[in-house]
């Protein structure tokens, strides 16, 4: 019987070990995906009005989504809040155009917090299966947070108002901008899936059909949902037609100051109104039914002052239609910035006041502590605006319009309740001129695009400096004015009396969404705890 042994001086074969990784290489990793978080922010941005680009945002969140996938909340906490800062810090750069850099900054450090813990939710539900789905979700819940909080939150940035020349847009009919939003970004982390699987695949890695599957549904449901939904969208006059007049009277100056010289601002709008007035005479163009000034028209109260008071009428006398006015009114001691509905025959006779009045610009929260901080930033909000309690719906020659004054455009509920009150159509008055010629009017603008489809209703948008607009129940832009010019705007829209999913189920798909981003965050944690104990941690 022969016997096979190792001798006991055969030295042990040893795996060789990988080389140390040196703190440069270490380094390397950690700020090539910080940096590519920051890019991809930047090319959300560049997925925004007044560039046609809609669909960077695809590649923008792909992108985002490599840098969160699988990594601690620590990581996803700093690539989210650097993927805010690329984001928002172009996006808003508007709004230090006249009152400095210090606001601006302030805002976008701020908002930017809300990205970084949707970051840590995004990486958290990572590991789930299908987690496209759970991540988008979260997206989602986290616009329905900045929306609202603080201050009323600030809504500013929603995916939705990028995606106003895109494909997806006919979701806004579906569900609003929170299903709009959802579907873009759903889209976009399923692409990044796709192709992580793909790499998989070639890899030697071995794909599970359930997970190709869910990957290729991420892409492929929002795109056949938006193509599906564009039969909800129709520009046919339900409610017969109205030849409505914009008018953009411009002002003697940008900025802070545009109405530093009384009624100069005031009488530029009945100036083009009075002209619009001689070319309807001409026969050059057709008569209105009702013309739509912008906020702040009258730079000075017509209730308080006889002189303003005077020369709307002559205006309203002169194109022989009501005007819908925007002024500034103290009532009772309070301010309201406020659209007074103005018969040519029997002078003001509705109001509108504005509900969602804009912090730090129509009123100042915090007022004492920022006083003591500093002084300046009271002396420019000398004394608070005071809201509306009402939904803003005029009839003008039998025409209902609803009222969604500037900022409130940007918030679902003060569009949306116009159009549940029997709105017809909608008006989008504006004052742009404190901002120049940044881009804010064309963000601005886009909403309003996105609130046509939404409601399936005519926007129109008449702004004091620029740009004003028609834009048509699909969205698309028939009349545009430019920028710091006195102009006009005479149109026949269809008036729509039909409801879209969209409004009909107000805050229910949003609720919803967030309801899943909650499911999806729960089953994480879940799935963690369970990890722990499994190991013995």
């Amino acid at each position: 019987m022969t016997a096979t042994a190792t001798s006991v001086d055969e030295p042990e074969q040893l795996e060789p070990q990988a080389p140390p990784v040196s703190r440069g290489a270490r380094w390397v990793r950690r700020l090539v995906p910080a940096a590519v978080a920051a890019l991809s922010g930047v090319l959300l941005y560049a997925s925004f009005p007044p560039r046609t680009l809609w669909w960077l945002a695809l590649p923008a969140f792909a992108v985002f989504g490599w840098t969160l996938r699988g990594r601690t909340w620590k990581t996803a906490l700093g690539h989210g809040y650097l993927f805010g800062l690329g984001f928002l810090l172009p996006l808003l750069v508007w709004t230090g155009v006249e009152v400095g850099s210090g606001p601006w900054l302030a805002l976008v450090v701020v908002e930017a917090v809300y990205i970084a813990l949707v970051g840590v939710g995004v990486a958290a539900v990572s590991r789930l299966p299908a987690w496209p789905l759970w991540a988008a979700a979260v997206w989602t819940a986290g616009e329905a947070a900045r929306a609202r909080v603080p201050f009323g939150g600030f809504p500013w940035g929603k995916v939705a108002f990028g995606q106003a020349d895109g494909v997806f847009l006919p979701l806004a009919a579906v569900g609003g901008t929170p299903v709009l939003g959802f579907a873009v970004v759903l889209c976009g982390f399923g692409l990044y899936e796709v192709v992580r699987l793909v790499l998989d695949r070639r890899g030697g890695g071995v794909v599970r059909r359930t997970a190709a599957a869910a990957a290729l549904l991420s892409v492929a449901v929002p795109v056949v949902g938006a193509l599906a939904a564009r039969s909800l969208v129709s520009d046919k006059a339900e409610d017969g037609t109205a030849t409505v007049a914009v008018i953009q009277g411009n002002v003697p100056r940008a900025g802070l100051e545009f109405n530093a010289q009384r009624r100069a601002v005031l009488d530029h709008h009945v100036r083009e109104t009075e002209r619009l007035a001689a070319e309807v005479k001409a026969g050059k163009v057709p008569q209105p039914d009702f013309v739509l000034w912008p906020e702040n028209s009258s730079d000075i109260d017509p209730f308080a002052n006889a002189d303003a008071r005077a020369v709307i009428d002559e205006a309203a006398k002169a194109i022989g239609a009501p005007i819908s006015v925007g002024g500034v009114v103290e009532r009772d001691g309070k301010l309201y910035n406020e659209q007074i509905l103005w018969d040519p025959a029997k002078g003001p006779v509705d109001t509108y006041d504005k509900r969602q009045v804009q912090p730090f610009g129509e009123y100042l929260p915090l007022r004492s502590l920022l006083g003591a901080i500093n002084k300046n930033w009271t002396s420019m909000v000398r004394q608070d605006f005071s809201r509306g309690t009402k939904a803003g719906v005029f009839t003008l020659d039998g025409t209902k319009v609803g009222l969604a004054t500037c900022y409130e455009a940007a918030f679902d509920w003060a569009v949306r309740d116009t159009v549940t009150d029997g709105a017809q159509m909608i008006s989008v008055p504006s004052n742009n001129a404190t901002f120049d010629r940044s881009e804010m009017t064309y963000q601005q603008l886009a909403m309003s695009r996105v609130r046509a489809v939404e409601h399936s209703r005519t926007v129109t948008v008449p702004v004091t400096s620029g740009v004003s607009a028609v834009i048509m129940p699909d969205g698309k832009i028939t009349q545009r004015t430019g920028m710091f010019v006195a102009d006009s705007l005479v149109q026949k829209v269809p008036l729509r009396s039909s409801e879209t999913p969209a409004t009909r189920l107000g805050i229910l798909p949003e609720l919803v969404l967030v309801l899943v981003a909650a499911g999806g965050l729960g089953w994480a944690v879940a799935s963690a705890v369970r990890g722990r104990r499994g190991s013995g941690v």
